[in-house]
């Protein structure tokens, strides 16, 4: 397994989110039924914009890929929100499945970013 480039990729991963949260906010909360929102959207696009610079700077310290985990905890709680919200969006659903699905791969990635 190249850890490298593993970390290099979820480092361009979160750069590209973290843009799409920083310039398409109002989009993304009128999707999730989340109008008036976009700070917050913005600064969680900040926060992924800050993982992805650690990921791209030192590709396989565990610190960087457990930012990106911790970050999926915060990402969790706001699209369970959105389910809470409106229970029928799917686009909602979507997104919760998503950053779930993230959340269990940058925690096996921190795991084995530890191991070395």
């Amino acid at each position: 397994m190249d850890h490298r480039r593993i970390g290099l990729g979820l480092g361009i991963f979160s750069i590209g989110l973290g843009l799409g949260e920083l310039f398409a906010s109002r989009h993304i909360t009128r999707a999730l039924d989340a109008e008036g929102h976009e700070t917050l959207v913005k600064a969680f696009g900040a926060r992924e914009l800050l993982a992805g610079a650690g990921l791209l700077a030192a590709p396989t310290a565990p610190i960087n890929a457990w930012a990106r985990a911790a970050g999926d905890v915060m990402d969790i709680a706001a699209a369970g929100a959105a389910v809470r919200n409106s229970p029928r969006n799917s686009i909602a659903w979507g997104a919760l499945a998503f950053v779930v699905g993230a959340l269990v791969l940058d925690t096996l990635t921190a795991r084995e970013f530890a191991k070395r």
